[in-house]
């Protein structure tokens, strides 16, 4: 094939010229066939007013202009502008507050910002964790009339409680699967339904679990979330399970640990969620991303009790005899080993300081910096010859105990009113102990009478009163049986000074 000279196709009509391309002529005859009056732009603009349209439209582009205003600030910027908007927040509370008191004086605008920068300052440090509210030294001693009273009944062991953060609703799962939201006050209860398994698995479960345990329902942990918005539970069938509370309805199902979900709880302030196994893992989670995060290996033994507070750590502890803080950013660990015994439970009193409790009946109390414990107490749950019982009525009657099983000198369960030196330890052998935690050091305070494995607690945020989850079994087995004790949830009212 032959090209013209010049290496390229012969051309006709001048250079660089579209007047005989037909392809610009087309183009040119649709353009002025879709070409439009301003009149007509007017006529649409109106009709969209007319409508009721225009006001959403602007309400739209209002929304995305802020989006683009803030969309190149920095991380320091942000928490400068929220700050600022806080700020703002409560001086115009105050200045309501001085309206309503008809005052107008200039040194109550001193004053107000002065209790503006205490008021900020104190909410930062009990945050933090750097001021303890000082409760223990209120608690007055309780009266004969005073005791635990069983509020809410279930057919199983209760092996999980929670409270939500107004501490109006609480809670309460047992080991037969039934899940339970009630009232504190009045008592009434609505159960929580299971969908069926091809709801499960649309929600994210993943079938692979033996048969025997597929379909099992049995729950070991609980959780709900500081807003309230959310519940976590987690059992033999390995996955974790989220729940909407205020429909009651089951909306995901996270797979990924390989055995049993033996705890939960959330972060405070977040949605994030931390569980841990007996598969010797510790995972993270994003409930409201439905998302899996991150996970921390590190135990060698089966990971019984879990705990967090505001800050991206969590404490874990386990049949290896170890407490571990994983620090989730960092993906670091922190480890500190017990003396001679299995720990069963824990929890942060603040950020430096932790609780634990073990298998032979011993309250430690750990600090960030020391990998032995700070402090022991010592025999503080040791078994009692003499048990009580709750009858019908609430009252308590005194019974023989022949359990000699050593389970029930087991610290199944601690717990500390947040942000206070307040704090309580259970076990099965028939009391649970109130302690006040002291630089260094732990104080026992007074014992309440309660019947049965006290196998998870929780305080109310205001010290008022102290609700435990108990049953005739312990949480993780069927090592003791307490046949007097009563399944069910237990609350005991604190009077404070």
């Amino acid at each position: 094939m032959k090209y013209p000279k010049g290496g390229g196709f012969k051309r006709s009509g001048k250079k660089g010229s579209n007047d005989s391309d037909p392809f610009f002529e087309q183009e040119t005859k649709k353009r002025r066939k879709v070409s439009y009056d301003d009149e007509d732009i007017e006529s649409i603009e109106s009709d969209v007013e007319e409508n009721g349209f225009s006001e959403e439209k602007r309400g739209v582009d209002e929304a995305e202009e802020e989006d683009d205003e803030f969309a190149d600030e920095t991380a320091g910027e942000k928490r400068k502008r929220l700050a600022e908007a806080l700020l703002k927040r409560t001086r115009e509370a105050q200045r309501r507050e001085r309206e309503e008191r008809d005052d107008d004086d200039d040194e109550d605008d001193e004053e107000d910002d002065d209790d503006i920068v205490k008021t900020l300052m104190k909410k930062q440090l009990e945050d933090n964790g750097r001021v303890r509210r000082a409760i223990a030294s209120r608690v007055q001693e309780p009266l004969t009339s005073d005791g635990f009273r069983v509020i809410v009944k279930h057919r199983h062991s209760v092996v999980s409680v929670a409270l939500s953060d107004d501490d109006a609703r609480g809670f309460s799962a047992s080991k037969d699967g039934t899940i339970l939201h009630w009232d504190v006050s009045s008592g009434e209860k609505e159960i929580y339904k299971w969908p069926s398994d091809d709801t499960l698995k649309s929600h994210g479960m993943k079938v692979r679990e033996p048969r025997n345990k597929k379909h099992s329902r049995v729950t070991l942990a609980l959780a709900v979330s500081s807003d309230g918005r959310y519940l976590a539970t987690g059992g033999v069938d390995r996955h974790v399970h989220i729940w909407d509370v205020r429909t009651r309805e089951h909306v995901q199902a996270f797979p990924g640990h390989r055995n049993t979900v033996s705890c939960l709880c959330f972060r405070h302030g977040s949605t994030d969620l931390y569980s841990g196994s007996f598969d010797r893992s510790v995972k993270a989670w994003n409930v409201e991303d439905k998302a899996f995060v991150q996970d921390s290996f590190g135990h060698q033994g089966e990971v019984l009790a879990i705990d967090a507070l505001r800050k991206e750590r969590a404490i874990s502890v386990g049949r290896d005899r170890t407490m571990q803080l994983h620090k989730m950013p960092e993906q670091a660990r922190m480890l500190y080993r017990a003396p001679a015994s299995s720990l069963e439970s824990c929890c942060f009193i603040s950020d430096t300081e932790y609780l634990s409790g073990s298998d032979n009946g011993t309250v430690a109390l750990w600090g960030m910096l020391k990998k032995k414990p700070v402090f022991l107490l010592k025999n503080e749950h040791s078994v009692i010859a003499d048990g009580i019982t709750i009858n019908e009525k609430g009252d308590h009657d005194y019974v023989e105990n022949n359990n000699s099983c050593t389970a029930s000198s087991w610290v199944s369960s601690v717990a500390v009113c947040r942000g206070s030196d307040l704090a309580a330890s259970g076990a099965g052998n028939g009391f649970v102990h109130l302690m006040a935690v002291e630089t260094s050091a732990i104080r026992p305070l007074f014992k309440l009478p309660l019947s049965g494995y006290v196998n998870s607690m929780a305080f109310a945020k205001s010290g008022k009163f102290l609700i435990a989850g108990v049953g005739q079994e312990t949480r993780l087995g069927r090592w003791g049986c307490l046949k007097s004790a009563q399944n069910g949830v237990a609350i005991h009212p604190l009077r404070l000074s």
